[in-house]
């Protein structure tokens, strides 16, 4: 029987993911050039990550509310950021995300046909 401790690295994403825009900008992220306005002289979206402009602007909240979503999938180890100038960059961490749908099927997937 799995401990609190056992599961708790599972949770954090879990809760980050909770939130339907959380969700979104993670899908959104999954195709960055398909998803926002993308410039490769200043940086590359999937090595640099998507200004937080950006998604801000795609997102349609305020930059504070953003700001905070950005933070919980990064707390939760589904996005890294970088700073570029005064700009804050994000990226999916596709190792974490990979790790975390794992773990997922070993805690909960199925025993097989009963």
């Amino acid at each position: 029987m799995p401990t609190t401790a056992d599961v708790a690295p599972l949770l954090e994403p879990l809760k980050a993911l909770a939130n339907p825009v959380r969700f979104q900008i993670l899908q959104w992220l999954r195709d960055p050039e398909g998803n926002f306005p993308v410039n490769k002289e200043i940086t590359d979206p999937y090595s640099v990550g998507v200004c937080v402009s950006h998604i801000q602007a795609k997102a349609g909240l305020a930059q504070s509310t953003v700001s905070a979503y950005m933070a919980a999938l990064e707390r939760a180890g589904l996005v890294r950021s970088t700073r570029v100038g005064k700009w804050t960059h994000y990226r999916r961490d596709e190792e974490r995300i990979t790790r975390l749908i794992e773990e997922l099927g070993e805690s909960i997937g199925s025993t097989g046909p009963r």
